[in-house]
């Protein structure tokens, strides 16, 4: 496989947007140059959740800016997630459409505990030495995410709904800064992390890590007036908090090492760390420069080489659910044969539309540990909702529609739900995995035939050798049904 030169991570975080250009040298990541502007993206959320027009441009004239920067690195080496505001939003999919056109690459909407995987992917990478189980905690503009790992791997994963943003709204308004409305911010805080509080103390932790800025601001801010030592600690928390109430308000912030551009967001972060820490019981915290944009570049370097968390998360769900492997591989083994027939008359030539149709064959009868009743909607309600780590929504949003689609009635109505780009291509993936199926009705060894699988458009033709299918009569009657089913799709199929 190859190693890529040059690669590039953007976070379209809801309080900022990040870029991160890097070259890799002998599997390591070496940055180049790291770029942030203050977005808001999460300001831009309507009481309806639907992102407004002065959100949107703010963000689209920041990724123009991006976009320049990256030109020339080819599609497949830079990765863009969108986090909470953009799980959140429900002009999500226009605007990230508009977002595209602008950037030249395309974005991926990650679930909260992918997004915590990868922060603390880029947290491990960040910190040389290995004091054992670690605590990550990361402030964002709409959600806080809690992680505990070891090394370079996430043991523990989860997405609180709570951010520098959100709580500056919700507790903060128009700036003002009182003592009870930061009592009011604490605990609500404390009760968010109250939910995880017994298990992660189960789990435990040698060390406690923060990363992003909003814990960036707050550690300078108790260093630089000697508040704490290195890092962030209770007593320093205590005394910014006294701080930030005795001035009442945002524009009166005067803290030393506090920037003009962390005020708007600073007591509600506070806030939220100082809840954190009195829940958990924590006294001390460090803080680290990886993150997000960080964990994006090692996870996509492990796609060149061999260490795709994908793959791992596709068969643990096979384990869990006691998928036939010996059946899924047949119908995958076929698949490939018609896909890379069809592929270059179709424009299906990559490496994304393969991946999609290899997890959709493994996983076609997963839904059967459910109910052989109806097992392909099961199958498609288990891909759709488990916690799948390295995929994207969208990712997860395309295996789960050709598990959906593989028998049956073609899922239309779900299809016209899925992204405008994404449409055809990926009913044109199930059609394929379909005939997959159809071919390995049996369920067992006996060779399928060279098969000749010619496209012209939405009109397919389907060949076996002569007098093939005289002999597998029921073959041929499973796809003469399947005749019917592509005509629902205004898709034909002509079987010689």
């Amino acid at each position: 496989m190859r190693q890529p030169e040059h690669l590039a991570a953007i976070d379209l975080g809801s309080n900022s947007f990040h870029m991160v250009v890097a070259r890799q040298a002998q599997g390591e990541v070496r940055v180049l140059e790291s770029l942030s502007e203050k977005v808001q993206l999460g300001a831009g959320l309507d009481r309806d959740n639907r992102l407004d027009e002065a959100a949107q441009e703010r963000a689209l004239d920041c990724l123009a800016r991006f976009g320049q920067r990256i030109t020339g690195i080819p599609r497949g080496n830079v990765r863009v997630v969108g986090t909470n505001t953009l799980r959140m939003a429900r002009n999500a999919r226009q605007f990230i459409a508009r977002a595209e056109a602008v950037l030249g690459h395309d974005i991926e909407v990650v679930a909260g505990r992918e997004e915590a995987r990868l922060i603390y992917l880029g947290v491990a990478h960040s910190l040389a030495d290995d004091a054992g189980a670690r605590l990550v905690v990361d402030i964002g503009g709409g959600s806080t995410e809690l992680i505990i790992g070891e090394r370079f791997e996430a043991v523990e994963t989860e997405s609180l709904h709570m951010g520098c943003v959100s709580y500056g709204q919700r507790f903060f308004p128009e700036g003002r800064i009182t003592e009870a409305a930061f009592r009011k911010a604490v605990t609500a805080a404390r009760q968010e992390v109250l939910s995880i509080d017994a298990n992660y103390r189960r789990l435990g932790w040698a060390q406690a890590v923060g990363a992003s800025g909003t814990v960036k601001a707050i550690a300078q801010v108790c260093e630089e007036n000697g508040w704490s030592g290195e890092g962030v600690s209770l007593e320093g928390l205590d005394k910014a908090r006294r701080k930030a109430i005795k001035a009442g308000s945002v524009d009166a912030l005067d803290l030393k090492g506090l920037r003009d551009d962390r005020k708007p967001i600073f007591a509600s972060g506070l806030a939220i760390l100082l809840g954190i820490f009195e829940q958990l019981g924590l006294e001390r915290m460090q803080f680290s420069n990886g993150a997000l944009r960080e964990g994006l570049l090692y996870d996509l370097l492990g796609r060149f080489s061999h260490e795709d968390v994908r793959e791992r998360s596709i068969q643990a769900l096979m384990n869990r659910h006691h998928v036939e492997r010996a059946q899924a591989e047949r119908v995958w083994a076929t698949a490939r044969g018609l896909y890379e027939q069809a592929a270059p008359v179709w424009r299906l030539e990559d490496d994304a539309a393969l991946d999609t149709l290899r997890w959709g064959a493994l996983l076609h009868e997963v839904g059967l540990a459910v109910s052989h009743s109806q097992f392909h909607k099961h199958g498609a309600y288990l891909v759709s909702n488990s916690d799948l780590p390295g995929f994207s929504r969208q990712e997860q949003q395309g295996v789960a529609l050709l598990v959906r689609g593989h028998r049956r009635k073609l899922p239309l109505s779900a299809l016209n739900e899925c992204p405008e780009d994404e449409q055809t291509r990926w009913l044109r993936l199930c059609l394929i995995l379909r005939l997959a199926c159809r071919l390995h009705h049996a369920r067992n060894d006996g060779p399928v035939p060279a098969l000749g699988l010619a496209v012209d458009g939405q009109a397919l033709t389907l060949s076996f050798p002569e007098g093939w299918l005289v002999e597998h009569p029921l073959t041929l009657a499973d796809l003469e049904q399947e005749q019917e089913y592509f005509q629902a799709a205004n898709y034909t199929l002509t079987v010689l």
